[in-house]
């Protein structure tokens, strides 16, 4: 684990990559203050000023503020038993932030998030590259849960959560569910909307009473005691990057995706001067194929969501339905 291997992602050393990832992966800052520092001019590689949008190959030589700065090649890859009340943000100016409270001691930020309610397995890491990888929707890694609600579990609650609900302007992708008693059940999702089971759950009348992530891929929270966090071993690597290895890795980030930006570069006086920066890359356009089965993957949408609310106006209606003669 002490070294980035072949075991995961391989990068071949001719590789470019953008200098904003470099500073990030080095523990310098964040990508987005990355690109402020380069604006600013603080950041040059082979002694020459950098620019945003830079890319670098291994072997150049970069310094931040006139100091050298050098990849960091350790890996660092951990499973961490998240307990209710913690919250997954590298932001220190919340007072539960994960980070302050794992007080690890190297740079590192959550693989995607896990509610503040909820509990259970969520991974961190130093590698933007990994992160990418597992996030990707489209990539459907699977995550798994064991989900307590207030209500006694019935089997159209499990067909209905299976078939695919209408939340958030959207109809979830089928998943795997069982019922593991009859408050408990166990499920296997392969996207990550905002709160998707708590809203799933409550578009049927059910309530979350307490909810625990316990695998994400093949990785398994296992016996981690909460609040406890574990090296990932060098099996689980191995399986982990079977499965991410033909994944889309394409940044997550607002700050990296290829629009205009505006960068504040603040001079000796104080003053703000602002910096335009409109390198685009070109955006692959969608060819008709591709319009046609976004088209109809709306309409089989808005066909579900329109068939849910009439069903659910026709329950409304017989129940409401007195017959004469009775009060």
């Amino acid at each position: 684990m002490a070294k980035r291997t072949k075991q995961l992602i391989e990068q071949e050393q001719t590789e470019e990559i953008r200098l904003n990832r470099f500073l990030s992966d080095a523990g310098v800052c964040s990508r987005r203050d990355a690109d402020k520092y380069i604006a600013a001019g603080d950041v040059t590689v082979d002694g020459v000023t950098a620019l945003v949008g830079t890319k670098i190959k291994a072997g150049q030589a970069v310094t931040f503020k006139g100091k050298p700065v050098k990849s960091d090649n350790s890996l660092v890859l951990i499973a961490f038993n998240k307990p209710r009340g913690i919250v997954c943000t590298t932001d220190k100016r919340d007072k539960d932030n994960i980070i302050d409270y794992l007080n690890y001691g190297k740079r590192i930020y959550p693989i995607g998030r896990l509610d503040k309610d909820s509990e259970g397995l969520i991974l961190l890491t130093n590698d933007g590259n990994i992160v990418n990888k597992i996030l990707r929707a489209g990539n459907k890694h699977e995550k798994e849960y064991i989900v307590t609600v207030n209500k006694t579990i019935t089997s159209e609650f499990l067909k209905g959560m299976a078939a695919g609900v209408p939340i958030l302007d959207t109809v979830t992708l089928p998943c795997t569910i069982k019922a593991l008693d009859k408050n408990t059940f166990q499920i296997i999702l392969t996207q990550g909307l905002n709160r998707q089971i708590r809203r799933m759950c409550e578009h049927f009348g059910f309530k979350v009473v307490t909810l625990k992530r316990i695998r994400i891929m093949n990785i398994s929270i296992g016996h981690l005691q909460l609040g406890g966090y574990r090296n990932v071993t060098a099996k689980e690597i191995g399986g982990l990057n079977d499965l991410i290895k033909d994944s889309d890795n394409t940044p997550n980030e607002v700050w990296d995706t290829e629009i205009s930006k505006k960068i504040v570069r603040l001079n000796s006086n104080g003053r703000s001067n602002k910096v335009d920066y409109t390198k685009k890359t070109a955006v692959p356009k969608k060819n008709d194929n591709t319009k046609k089965a976004d088209n109809t993957k709306k309409a089989d949408n808005a066909k579900k969501i329109a068939n849910t609310k009439k069903t659910g106006q026709q329950q409304s209606k017989r129940k409401s339905y007195t017959p004469k003669g009775r009060k």
